[in-house]
């Protein structure tokens, strides 16, 4: 492993002419290296701190707090033929996606293509680095406050280092991905994260994650659909975590036993720290009115988990998966998920996880496995 050389210099961008100026050097088709800095302590939407950008050595670190990034961006990376490298880009996209809000248009994720050349599942971008590059960079300022101005040169030195090598990194992971001519299935998985990371309006069939209710009767499955649906866009529109709210388990609490009265809820939801008067208004008169048949009706079914016949028909399938991948050379975990194993074998419906490439290569095989 080579010691970590000097950081090269950085350009630092707080206004949109030099950010114009920086990008004007940058070709339409370009490989543009980018990575973010954000914070989420107390807040419902990743707030941007910083975005760090890398092309022919040329590094910038660009402040959002001191201008709108976006129209600067969009041009290049939204519209433009330019291929975005990020690492892991989920949080990130996330985090860019009121700038960008439908990501950029061409993405290269590092830590899905790196999962598609039997580098493993998840493989962080320190341990890519080191494997691809023989670098080890330090993650000092992992947990560092991005939010504070001016930076020091710490965070400065690690966020460019962040950018450094992406390019690399991105030659090697293409060219082994064109050796086993898994590029288009990479560029399929990278538009999926793409798409689910820029989805801003948030999930119509919450209550679908809640496996402790797929037992409930109907009226409190749509209940419970009703508050967190709730929840999602009071979070949303106070910029608050869901948590401080509801906990997950006071709304399951709230949907098996409406509260009586003001007083009841109150007692009840003592400690939710963004559930002020107000908020706790709102619920209870969401929670008067009876639910409807119709509510009922468009409330989707909670997958159970496997019992029975269906739960030895999961192991089977699993066992098929893991034969597939090992032929595949893919993490088990990447070509088929458990969760979405679970839900298939349960439902009987093919899951939209598993559309795509993974159609292909797994509906004939897994649909014969079904429990009859």
């Amino acid at each position: 492993m080579q010691s970590l050389p000097p950081v090269p210099p950085a350009d630092w961008i707080d206004n949109r002419d030099a950010l114009d100026q920086w990008l004007q050097a940058v070709p339409h088709n370009a490989a543009l290296g980018l990575d973010t800095e954000f914070m989420r302590r107390n807040t419902f939407y990743p707030q941007l701190a910083l975005l760090q950008l890398g092309f022919a050595e040329r590094y910038a670190l660009v402040d959002p707090l001191a201008f709108s990034i976006g129209d600067a961006l969009r041009p290049l990376l939204g519209d433009g033929d330019a291929v975005t490298v990020m690492h892991s880009a989920s949080e990130d996209l996330e985090a860019l996606s009121s700038m960008l809000p439908g990501g950029p248009r061409q993405l290269f994720d590092t830590q899905i293509a790196a999962a598609f050349v039997g580098m493993g599942l998840g493989i962080s971008y320190r341990a890519l680095v080191a494997e691809l590059v023989g670098v080890e960079l330090d993650k000092g300022e992992t947990r560092s406050d991005w939010l504070q101005r001016p930076l020091t040169e710490s965070q400065r030195s690690y966020a460019t280092l962040d950018v450094v090598y992406l390019k690399p990194v991105h030659e090697q992971l293409s060219e082994r991905l064109k050796q086993r001519g898994r590029e288009a299935w990479h560029a399929e998985d990278c538009e999926r994260l793409k798409q689910r990371a820029c989805f801003r309006e948030g999930d119509p069939q919450p209550q679908r994650s809640f496996r402790g209710a797929a037992e409930w009767t109907p009226v409190q499955r749509a209940r419970l659909r009703r508050i967190l649906l709730w929840r999602d866009q009071t979070a949303r529109s106070q910029d608050r975590p869901r948590p401080w709210l509801l906990e997950d388990a006071l709304a399951m609490n709230l949907a098996q036993q409406p509260p009586s009265s003001a007083a009841d809820l109150e007692q009840r939801s003592r400690g939710q720290r963004a559930l002020r008067s107000p908020q706790r208004a709102e619920l209870l008169q969401l929670l008067v009115p009876a639910i409807s048949e119709e509510e009922i009706a468009d409330t989707a079914a909670i997958p159970m988990m496997p019992q029975g016949a269906a739960k030895q028909a999961l192991g089977v399938m699993k066992q098929k998966v893991d034969a597939l991948a090992i032929e595949l050379d893919l993490p088990p975990g990447l070509l088929c998920p458990r969760k979405a194993l679970e839900e298939y074998v349960v439902t009987a419906e093919w899951p939209d996880f598993l559309e795509g490439w993974r159609r292909d290569v797994l509906h004939a095989p897994l649909s014969a496995l079904l429990p009859a």
